[in-house]
């Protein structure tokens, strides 16, 4: 080994029995939270607001989806039914605005299914950005030193802190609607 390794493993070493001495005594005055982030996303009343708006956003849409999705089944049946009396020229017409509006069908449900996750992930991004805001302004607030959110496998509840932080949340959401 090299001088130069030597003296970085040194340093290494060095500072890792530093961390380890100085690090306990520090750490017994630090405030450490844990708040579960997707427990906080689902029961934020924000998520509620966002899900209800976008459903009324996209209201119209599903409803011209869906009306021409009924229309495809009414063509069908009725092509199924009279197929044996319809002549060639016109089973050949029918079958063919079958496969055209069944061919619009699926296109208006891909557009929808598309359309709506790309809003919903924008209203999840926004609402995401918006609960972390939330959640540093309540550490701030309450002195937290530390807080954790997702990758934690066990937090006890002495510092759990995710029904503080949505009473939070829920009563700046109340006073946002109150304005």
């Amino acid at each position: 080994m090299s001088f130069a390794k030597q003296h970085l493993v040194r340093a290494a070493i060095g500072v890792a029995l530093v961390c380890a001495f100085v690090l306990p005594a520090a750490a017994q005055d630090l405030k450490i939270g844990v708040v579960n982030v997707p427990v906080l996303l689902d029961r934020a009343p924000q998520t509620k607001a966002a899900m209800d708006a976008l459903r009324e956003e996209f209201a119209p849409r599903e409803r011209e989806f869906l009306a021409k999705q009924n229309e495809l089944q009414a063509l069908t049946e009725k092509i199924q039914k009279d197929v044996t009396v319809m002549g060639e020229t016109e089973r050949r017409n029918a079958e063919k605005n079958l496969r055209d509006l069944q061919r619009e069908v699926t296109r208006l449900q891909n557009e929808f299914r598309e359309d709506l996750n790309l809003r919903q992930n924008e209203e999840l991004g926004l609402l995401q950005r918006s609960l972390l805001k939330e959640v540093q302004d309540y550490a701030q607030a309450q002195g937290y030193d530390l807080v954790v959110g997702d990758g934690v496998l066990f937090a006890s509840t002495s510092v759990n802190i995710t029904e503080e932080v949505l009473r939070v949340v829920e009563a700046n959401f109340q006073a946002q609607g109150a304005r």
